[in-house]
């Protein structure tokens, strides 16, 4: 039976998304999109704070926890650390930048744009590149390993975006 078809593994593949080719960028797609729906019916940030940082809240831990409770099961499958089937790790990493997303009291729709495309590139390249503690984080073995660094790289992508708007959206 193929692993997209066991129950157990389809929070830590993101639904499947983790068995297309550029697995890491598909991961973090859902979390993005997400937050611009909640923002484009009005559950955004601005509108309701409560309810967007519950439900971003809610995805960091329910894919967090897939992460490090199948950590050692899925490398085991996919035979290999921090298998790139496994992208639960970047579904919730990509929930921290969306935390404060910085679209002020008056977000236009090219602002709310701009912020989810920033914080989404940010997101990836620091993912990708692995800025220290990120490289030290990613050799923990099992879920830990597999989660910690993408923890790393959102709040990474977080400062990231928040300097940036700070410089060029005054």
């Amino acid at each position: 039976m193929q692993p997209l078809h066991r129950p157990k593994f389809l929070l830590p593949t993101t639904f499947g998304l983790g068995h297309l080719p550029a697995s890491g960028t598909w991961g973090s797609i859902p979390t993005v999109v997400l937050a611009a729906l909640l923002i484009a019916i009005g559950l955004g940030p601005v509108a309701s704070p409560f309810l967007y940082h519950l439900v971003l809240l809610v995805v960091l831990v329910v894919f967090s926890l897939a992460t490090v409770l199948r950590g050692e099961e899925t490398e085991a499958l996919y035979l290999g650390e921090d298998p790139s089937e496994v992208v639960a790790d970047e579904t919730a990493g990509q929930c921290i930048p969306l935390f404060a997303l910085p679209i002020g009291m008056d977000p236009s729709f090219w602002r709310v744009s701009f912020a989810l495309l920033l914080a989404f590139l940010a997101f990836r390249f620091f993912d990708i590149v692995k800025v220290w503690p990120a490289n030290a984080l990613q050799r923990i073995r099992g879920g830990w390993g597999i989660l910690l660094d993408d923890i790393a790289a959102g709040v990474y992508a977080l400062i990231f975006v928040q300097v940036v708007f700070a410089l060029v959206m005054r």
